[in-house]
């Protein structure tokens, strides 16, 4: 591999950002950012990003590299936590598992932006319409792994699931309404809407993911203690199935003739992990699941790996297999 790809990628601000964020935490710095900004600054980046692609969109059009490439997205989003579940029952209870599951088959909004942001930096081209592939990869995860809990616990006892509340959470949520939401803005708008908002949507953009980031530091480096509750499986775990997932999103991009970019971003989102969405979800519907597992592992091992290793690797193997 080439080790220029990682060191590109750690010089990068907004991960040098995280670092400083994981630093302050280990040398007991009094560093913090009030709850209300990063809630903030995660919604103007699920905005800017939707709002991105929807003009992205207008620009390439629906054709079938689009809906082979939506149809990727959706296909992996249900089958990840199949396969993930099934791993993890070789040590879990049927409710963490299923919890782990959703998380590892569901996304990582700001994994994705950091690796658009890692393209952008080595001028490789993307597609804006990878951002619906990101809008409709965030809730099928969730609604696989409350069926996954229905069906392995049917002896226990029937489970009562308000499956209109579970699939307003899983559907309405505030990341993939707001996503789905921008992302219509800039169907509509297109390059005028494009050019009207380029001092909130362009300008501002790395100056808060930049922000954002060392927020995440912060976050990620006081849920490394959790990881004493979930023994060497699941850090393993957390660390392979991404390099896993991204492998086989590799070789479907491949089959279906996705560019290297787009390829990239669709790697990052099957090997990304969820640690909002899917952790409020499974806090409301699966309560037996023990939160520290599935936050801590997706937050504390999954998304450093990925932004600091996952990202360049993942563009090694493509600049291979695309040789």
């Amino acid at each position: 591999m080439d080790v220029s790809l990682i060191i590109s990628n750690i010089l990068n601000p907004p991960v040098l950002a995280f670092f400083m964020g994981m630093l302050a935490v280990f040398v007991k710095s009094d560093l913090e950012i009030p709850p209300p900004i990063p809630k903030l600054f995660s919604l103007y980046l699920l905005f800017a990003i939707g709002f991105k692609g929807g003009v992205e969109l207008v620009k390439s059009g629906i054709s079938q590299e689009v809906i082979l490439s939506l149809l990727a997205a959706v296909f992996m989003a249900c089958i990840v936590p199949v396969y993930t579940f099934f791993i993890l029952k070789i040590k879990l209870d049927v409710y963490n598992s299923a919890a782990i599951a959703s998380t590892y088959g569901s996304i990582s909004a700001v994994t994705f932006i950091t690796a658009s942001s890692f393209l952008t930096q080595l001028g490789i081209p993307f597609d804006g319409y990878m951002v619906a592939a990101l809008a409709l990869m965030e809730s099928p995860a969730i609604i696989i792994g409350l069926i996954l809990v229905n069906v392995f616990t049917a002896n226990e006892g029937k489970r009562e699931f308000v499956w209109s509340e579970v699939l307003r959470e899983a559907f309405l949520n505030s990341s993939v309404f707001l996503l789905i939401g921008s992302l219509v803005m800039g169907l509509l708008t297109g390059e005028h809407g494009w050019v009207v908002l380029k001092p909130f949507t362009q300008d501002m953009f790395y100056g808060v993911l930049t922000f954002f980031l060392l927020d995440m530091g912060l976050l990620a480096a006081q849920r490394i203690k959790d990881l004493q509750k979930t023994g060497v499986f699941l850090i393993l775990f957390a660390i392979l199935i991404p390099i896993v997932n991204a492998a086989i999103a590799l070789v479907i991009a491949k089959i279906i003739g996705m560019p290297q970019g787009d390829t990239l971003l669709f790697s990052v989102l099957c090997a990304s992990a969820s640690y909002i969405a899917v952790p409020a979800a499974m806090r409301l519907t699966v309560p037996e699941a023990n939160p520290s597992l599935y936050v801590s592992t997706a937050l504390a091992v999954t998304f450093p790996f990925n932004i600091i290793v996952g990202i360049p690797l993942y563009l090694y193997g493509i600049n291979i297999f695309w040789s």
